[in-house]
């Protein structure tokens, strides 16, 4: 039973765009994780490829606050091919039983993405659907504001509907699978984002993260060459 409140500690924090489980009676006030994957190849071929994460959670009462941080460089023989940074708050308020209230505002740069930089603020409602030793599902929906800065254009302020699920699966002592989706909707675009992380813990800190991101933007900037993101990766994920 100690590894599964270490696996419910530490998801506390979570994703700010999606719909994280409640933290555990015994999960600590602060906590934090750190994830880094980093490859080079150097020879006929010369690429580089880093993804860092950083989260921070800390609870006062039935209020659960979180930090997160993203950045992600992709470079080939010298030339940048993708480069994006995300910075997110979020609050949540737990009422008793499976309900929670929540809200997060999320700032977003995506050099190749047609945007010069995209700021959300959002919140609503989330209730618990799963909560057992094994299985949690949690689904969250709520209107929003979002403010898409354009490089050659004027920018666009949209009103936003949101909602996200997160599925977790820890189907051993030492291992969990993990589905969480999101949708935004707007009357310019819809932007949908996925991610699926298998996660394998060498010990009480450490592990072994597995995992596939997908962004769509169904109607990206005219600037932009593709509406879908896809992001694989395996990396060491450090938790306090």
């Amino acid at each position: 039973m100690l590894l599964g409140s270490l696996f419910v500690a530490s998801h506390a924090s979570a994703n700010p765009f999606y719909a994280p489980p409640a933290p555990g009676e015994d999960a600590p006030i602060f906590s934090g994780d750190a994830e880094l994957g980093f490859t080079q190849l150097s020879g006929n071929t010369d690429s580089r490829t880093l993804i860092g994460k950083t989260r921070l959670t800390w609870l006062t009462g039935p209020f659960t606050h979180s930090l997160r941080g993203e950045v992600r460089n992709v470079s080939k023989d010298g030339e940048t091919s993708a480069e994006q940074y995300l910075l997110s708050a979020r609050e949540r308020f737990d009422f008793s039983g499976p309900h929670y209230l929540f809200g997060f505002a999320r700032w977003e740069k995506d050099r190749f993405a047609g945007y010069d930089q995209q700021l959300s603020v959002i919140g609503g409602y989330g209730r618990h659907l799963l909560s057992g030793e094994r299985h949690y599902l949690s689904l969250e929906a709520g209107p929003g504001y979002r403010d898409d800065r354009l490089r050659d254009d004027d920018n666009e302020r949209l009103l936003v509907a949101y909602s996200a699920l997160d599925y977790r699966w820890e189907f051993s002592q030492f291992a969990d699978l993990e589905q969480e989706m999101s949708v935004e909707y707007t009357d310019q675009n819809t932007t949908s984002r996925s991610l699926t992380a298998l996660t394998a813990r060498l010990n009480s800190r450490m592990s072994l993260r597995l995992s596939h991101e997908i962004k769509h933007n169904s109607e990206p900037p005219d600037d932009t060459s593709e509406q879908t993101d896809h992001t694989t990766s395996a990396s060491l994920l450090y938790r306090w």
